[in-house]
């Protein structure tokens, strides 16, 4: 992020290393030359500004009235009009002479400047002196270059318009990644710069890159579900998830593997308006809950988009403030731009009906996005999916080394009962969130959307005499979409090619999705069945001592990093 710092101006009788040696002589400023003082001078502006268009408006008014042609003016009114100009161009100028004076200021002054440098956190000890700055210098950077990175470093070119100034996306994250190590005076020279197209990222992934963190993508699988083999990619820093979720996969897939039902698939926006009484906003609500009503917002939120079909409005009241959460389909997109844009074509629609009705915000948390919520647990949000197996006692003695009666019990007492002291909101599972985050930025889906996704009841029980064990999840606010977004960098986009899910469905619009979506269910089905049979087996933390540790000598790292 691009933000703006000022330090701290020195005391006036203290010797400072970044002031001028006539910092104690009276500076000249350009309101000096005014025969007014500044406050005077823009209070005569002000009254000559409003003054004048009182007196232009009263006259063309009067010329309306009477058929005169406004072109005809007179004296006194061409007068008018000039005195107009002038005067907005002066309040144009945040009051014109201060606006100048703050460029003379900044020109003369050490001490007193804004820069648009990339900020750092001071070390310890106080504000570092930012001028001759600690340099982490590229030797072999052109000159050209290095004369950029230099007025980026004092301010001259803000960092964030690199992209626009050079036309070269991949040589604007070089400089600023040069600008912002000689700021900080630390190395990122573990962080890659080559081997990524910084062009596919410009205006709709990441603003200001610097390089790019590189994360393993492993393969769970092959994921046995409705019929179809799944090889499931997985990005994911934590030792023991690939490979237990794989041993998930291998037991279903040998007892026939998973099925799964979309149940529900519409996202929601939610925004809150608010009236001059709560009378008034039930008048609100029961105009949008009412049946007939519903034709007619439909056709007006579905000029969005072609894909967006509104499906349901519900409202509920706070007083006298409405939260209206509106669901609507969105086809192989994940849709929160798309619904956005319908519910604001309804609240324009809306406003015919309810001018006194105040729109407080788009949003107002009632729909509610990357935040943990019951109405999501409850109502559901993007895609609902439901996936099950049934896993043959035999495999879950040699595959997954535990019992039935031993998981279903454990299930019990882990996932509901002791979700449920928790006070656990859709959190009644194992690990859900681990799956369902690695899918998601193997796939280029909104990482914090993990929060909702996430969102499970793992249910065990015993069936054919307590010798087979049916597991399912219900998950039902997973959030995914194969256009848009992250799906469209290279290697998102060849993780969603692997699923053969990638780009809009040519078949059925949303069909690509919603397949997606019971991969992610049937991939967290695997995890939830293998973990909780390395619980049920004694084997958790034997297994994270195995595989989950570094064996690498670290020290001399260390050493180096600290001297």
């Amino acid at each position: 992020m691009d933000i703006r710092r000022r330090p701290p101006k020195p005391p006036v009788n203290t010797p400072n290393r970044f002031s001028n040696d006539d910092d104690d002589q009276p500076r000249t400023k350009a309101s000096d030359a005014l025969p007014l003082p500044l406050y005077l001078t823009n209070a005569v502006f002000f009254t000559l500004f409003f003054s004048v268009a009182y007196y232009l408006l009263r006259r063309w008014r009067d010329k309306i009235r009477h058929s005169t042609p406004l072109h005809v003016v007179t004296v006194t009114e061409l007068a008018a009009l000039l005195a107009l100009v002038a005067s907005f161009i002066y309040l144009l100028g945040f009051f014109g002479i201060d606006f100048v004076q703050s460029f003379i200021s900044r020109a003369d002054s050490n001490n007193d400047f804004e820069d648009h440098r990339l900020v750092t956190c001071p070390p310890r000890g106080g504000l570092r002196d930012p001028s001759p700055i600690v340099s982490v210098v590229d030797p072999t950077l052109p000159e050209e270059a290095e004369e950029i990175v230099k007025s980026v470093i004092h301010g001259d070119i803000p960092s964030y318009s690199l992209e626009s100034r050079l036309g070269d996306c991949k040589r604007a994250a070089a400089i600023r990644r040069e600008a912002l190590q000689r700021i900080t005076g630390r190395s990122i020279e573990g962080l890659p710069l080559d081997g990524f197209d910084y062009d596919s990222i410009l205006g709709q992934c990441c603003e200001m890159p610097v390089g790019y963190v590189q994360i393993p993508v492993g393969i769970a699988g092959p994921l046995l579900l409705d019929g179809c083999e799944y090889s499931v990619p997985m990005a994911t820093t934590e030792g023991c998830l690939v490979a237990s979720t794989n041993r998930g996969c291998k037991a279903m897939y040998v007892c026939g593997g998973a099925t799964s039902t979309v149940v529900k698939d519409g996202m929601t926006r939610a925004p809150v308006v608010r009236f001059a009484s709560a009378r008034r906003a039930s008048e609100l609500k029961f105009y949008l809950e009412d049946a007939e009503n519903f034709d007619t917002l439909a056709v007006v939120f579905n000029r969005s988009s072609r894909f967006a079909r509104l499906q349901s409005v519900k409202c509920t009241l706070a007083g006298k403030n409405a939260y209206v959460r509106f669901s609507c389909s969105t086809g192989d997109a994940m849709g929160m731009n798309m619904v956005s844009k319908g519910v604001q074509n309804v609240l324009e629609f809306l406003t015919d009906d309810f001018p006194d009705m105040d729109v407080i915000g788009i949003s107002g948390n009632f729909c509610s996005d990357k935040k943990p919520a019951a109405v999501n647990w409850i109502e559901g949000r993007g895609k609902s999916v439901v996936c099950e197996a049934v896993i043959r006692g035999e495999i879950v003695n040699k595959v997954l080394k535990t019992s039935v009666a031993a998981l279903v019990e454990l299930n019990m007492l882990k996932n509901l009962t002791g979700s449920a002291v928790a006070g656990s909101l859709g959190g009644f599972n194992a690990h859900a969130s681990n799956i369902v985050s690695a899918v998601f930025i193997a796939t280029g889906q909104d990482p914090a959307q993990n929060v909702e996704s996430s969102q499970c009841i793992t249910m065990m029980e015993a069936i054919n005499d307590a010798k087979d064990i049916h597991v399912s999840v219900t998950m039902p606010s997973i959030e995914v979409g194969t256009v848009g977004g992250g799906t469209q960098l290279a290697s998102q986009s060849a993780c969603l090619n692997l699923l053969g899910v990638k780009g809009a469905s040519t078949e059925s619009p949303g069909m690509n999705s919603r397949r997606l979506a019971t991969i992610v269910a049937g991939a967290v089905l695997a995890g939830e069945l293998s973990l909780m049979s390395a619980i049920a087996a004694g084997q958790l933390v034997k297994s994270h001592m195995k595989y989950n540790r570094s064996s690498r000598d670290i020290s001399g790292a260390l050493t180096a990093t600290t001297t």
